[in-house]
């Protein structure tokens, strides 16, 4: 009978999963990159079968909803900001392309004279961001950040933490980290969090480069290892970012 039980469960969740892949930029699983061994990708019968045994996954929900895909390579923290931001239900400009209706995206997210003097676009187009420039521009309209480094935090206090946050409504976490620590190609990256395996100790993280990657389980060992690497913009290790409302 539980078996039963579970695949009823499994299929829809299944169609979900995939449904978020698709409206937010079509097939775009078919020309991702080779995961390492060391990484669970999420639309796998075992990644499904993590995020229905987690405790830990109210960023899930609102966070697949607003699902993007980082409109050029260096875009990474813009699209995960958007999401966030999306999630939150923060007010949004008009987005010229779905006029009259009012949501962030890529495009208008630095529609904002604060956001601006942050930092351009121009400049995040050429060159990304830094871990404070993210907990920076994000804070540019009305929510909460915290910005942790991860020179500054242990990994048992990091998964406490993020866990903690994971189990709450409106809170969510985007991690700045080194791609080849995790086996992957190849220099920094920023993605949000959604969920939190206990069994297997893995954090789910939506990869918004999805032309490259689906999302991923990683070990909460093996993600906080690729946070406290150093990043040569900033001179300070990698991170994340708690955002919250205000």
């Amino acid at each position: 009978m539980q078996t039963c039980k579970f695949k009823a469960i499994a299929v829809p969740l299944r169609a979900l999963i995939l449904s978020f892949y698709v409206a937010a930029g079509g097939s775009v699983l078919a020309q991702t990159l080779p995961l390492p061994r060391n990484l669970i990708a999420f639309d796998s019968a075992q990644g499904e079968q993590l995020l229905l045994a987690s405790q830990a996954k109210q960023a899930y929900w609102p966070l697949s909803i607003q699902f993007v895909t980082q409109n050029n390579q260096a875009y990474c923290g813009v699209a995960s900001m958007v999401m966030v931001l999306n999630a939150l239900s923060i007010p949004a400009p008009v987005a010229p392309q779905y006029f009259p209706y009012h949501v962030f995206t890529q495009e208008n997210f630095f529609n904002n004279e604060q956001t601006r003097e942050v930092l351009g676009p121009e400049v995040v187009a050429r060159q990304g961001m830094t871990l404070d420039q993210l907990g920076q521009l994000v804070t540019t309209y009305p929510v909460k950040a915290k910005v942790y480094h991860g020179a500054d935090i242990s990994l048992k206090d990091f998964r406490k933490l993020a866990v903690e946050n994971l189990q709450q409504p409106n809170k969510f976490i985007l991690v700045n980290y080194l791609r080849k620590v995790l086996g992957e190609e190849k220099g920094g990256h920023i993605s949000p969090l959604a969920a939190y395996n206990q069994e297997t100790d893995r954090f789910l993280i939506l990869d918004v480069s999805r032309y490259k990657y689906p999302p991923v389980w990683v070990k909460a060992v093996d993600l906080w290892q690729a946070m406290v690497t150093m990043d040569p913009v900033s001179g300070k290790t990698r991170g994340f970012v708690v955002v919250s409302k205000d």
